[in-house]
């Protein structure tokens, strides 16, 4: 998944992919790539849109219970 650079001081980059519904977040702290399943396109938007990302991550997201995989940095997927 192709992923942009955000300005945020905990989420280096953002990626989504409409057709499975999955957001990418990748850490700063330990690169850690975290995929949330099942997220509409309006939170892509929302969450690129939001001033702080970190802020937004915790308040408005987290508390959705999106689904999540933990990818590790350099491993490839099979």
């Amino acid at each position: 998944m192709k992923r942009v650079l955000v300005d945020s001081s905990c989420i280096a980059s953002v990626g989504y992919e409409p057709p499975e519904r999955a957001l990418d977040l990748e850490f700063r702290s330990g690169r850690k790539i975290y995929r949330y399943l099942e997220v509409p396109p309006e939170e892509h938007t929302d969450f690129m849109s939001a001033e702080s990302k970190g802020a937004y991550l915790n308040e408005v997201f987290k508390p959705k219970g999106y689904r999540y995989l933990i990818i590790e940095p350099g491993k490839k997927r099979t």
